[in-house]
């Protein structure tokens, strides 16, 4: 990582990724910046798993650009591309499927060199990775069905970390994990990030996990950035009805304090993608609607320091109906 921490490591601009008429995403402008951890947050159908993939170089890139370390990485290919996949590597939602069951834990961890050409003076030991995520060097003579989920969801992120990379996408990083495995990963990828001077992406509906790891979070409806801002502006003072309804059946963003996968509830269920509402795509399902949000698309708006909301109304959603005339107030220039 050649980008100071703070700066933008990741620059998305008017990203889209269509697969014919469907439109995942449709325009997204995001920066994730080094040293941080971003949470995506959205309902099934959101666009945020696609956002990911096509962030890796996974899915074709209709039209924008990405920009990683300053690179626009849309154009790579070849070795090009190989040599980026040694500095972006993810962390998938199911261990067990992208571990071969016919492989020992101690090959999988290495088999990265392999595919990559790894010099062997630039590769960790198979008891080197274990040890990064806690796990003992008698695991590496398992294979994956031998493993419990907290352990092969830290197998997986052992062999992310083979090649010894500066950006990390976690997709469901706790899913199908009971409540304290859960903790225990996020407390993991969290000291992992500290002593490795690591950056990550993670995408999650459940935003107690975004809760507990997220330094800012990014919430996407349809394909769209509804609302981003640091994670304790989003969670306490939600500027989104969108995040609003998201949070509505949360207590404790916390997932020690209740279970790690509860649904995201909101009323009436996500348009699709191939026809998305005119306007605001959020406002078939807005209490706020009005006929302004269902003719006009709104734009970023700044509502607080780094915390940005599409949304005509959010004066009048939830705390920031209190707030709307200090912040408006607060952002005058001085005199």
């Amino acid at each position: 990582m050649t980008v100071a921490a703070g700066e933008p490591l990741v620059s998305l601009r008017d990203l889209r990724t269509h697969f014919g008429d469907v439109r995942a995403v449709d325009g997204v402008d995001l920066d994730i910046k080094a040293g941080e951890t971003l949470g995506l947050v959205g309902e099934s159908g959101s666009g945020k798993t696609t956002l990911a993939r096509t962030l890796m170089r996974l899915e074709h890139i209709t039209e924008g650009s990405i920009l990683f370390d300053g690179e626009d990485i849309t154009k790579l290919s070849g070795g090009q591309l190989r040599r980026l996949r040694r500095r972006i590597q993810m962390i998938f939602q199911d261990p067990y499927s992208s571990l071969s069951p016919r492989l020992k834990v101690g090959y999988l961890l290495t088999e990265p060199y392999v595919i990559n050409d790894v010099p062997k003076d630039e590769r960790y030991s198979v008891n080197e990775l274990l040890e990064m995520v806690e796990l003992s060097s008698e695991q590496a003579r398992k294979y994956p069905h031998e493993l419990s989920g907290g352990q092969a969801r830290r197998v997986g992120i052992a062999r992310a970390l083979a090649l010894n990379p500066s950006f990390l996408v976690a997709d469901e990083p706790t899913a199908g994990l009971d409540v304290s495995a859960a903790a225990a990963i996020l407390n993991l990828m969290k000291d992992l990030a500290e002593r490795l001077s690591l950056t990550y992406l993670v995408i999650t509906h459940n935003l107690n996990v975004v809760g507990y790891i997220a330094d800012r979070i990014a919430v996407m409806y349809l394909g769209q950035l509804a609302e981003v801002g640091p994670a304790e502006q989003v969670l306490d003072r939600p500027a989104h009805p969108y995040t609003q309804a998201l949070l509505s059946a949360l207590s404790e963003p916390d997932p020690r304090s209740r279970g790690a996968d509860r649904d995201l509830l909101v009323p009436g269920e996500i348009p699709s993608p191939k026809n998305p509402p005119p306007g605001c795509r959020f406002h078939t399902r807005c209490p706020y609607a009005d006929d302004r949000s269902r003719t006009e698309v709104p734009l970023l708006e700044t509502v607080g320091p780094e915390h940005l909301v599409a949304c005509h109304h959010w004066r009048t959603v939830g705390p920031n109906a209190l707030m709307a005339e200090d912040i408006a107030t607060r952002q005058q220039p001085a005199t």
